[in-house]
């Protein structure tokens, strides 16, 4: 059951990530082709999962300071990676958009969850 629910957070991450990308893309007239969206989403995936190395998020992957590790990490050396090995864009609106829109997505999800599962345990 444990290793269920890590590839499920595991999965809830990358799919926020990847709706932050194709929103971004369509608001920009980009297209939202999966072969764009990867190559978009590639940077922040790939820091989204050395947060989760970091932050070693297998052994609680809904912790607040789980999430928070992740985001942060998601959003910085994403931003490095998108700018220089993908060689793409890190303008400063983008970087505020980014951080605030995976802000929520990453940390939104988890509360979601610790909000239900206190709700299980106390039968409201």
């Amino acid at each position: 059951m444990k290793s269920r629910a890590v590839l499920w957070s595991l999965a809830a991450d990358v799919v926020g990530i990847i709706v932050f990308v194709t929103i971004g893309r369509r608001n920009h007239d980009e297209g939202v082709a999966p072969a764009g969206v990867i190559e978009t989403a590639a940077p922040f995936v790939i820091a989204a999962l050395v947060g989760w190395l970091l932050a070693r998020a297998w052994k609680s992957p809904i912790a607040v300071g789980t999430g928070a590790i992740i985001w942060v990490t998601t959003v910085a050396l994403g931003m490095v990676l998108r700018k220089f090995v993908f060689d793409d864009g890190t303008a400063t609106a983008f970087v505020i958009v980014a951080t605030v829109f995976t802000g929520a997505v990453l940390n939104g999800w988890r509360l979601a969850v610790r909000t239900r599962q206190a709700r299980v345990t106390t039968g409201s």
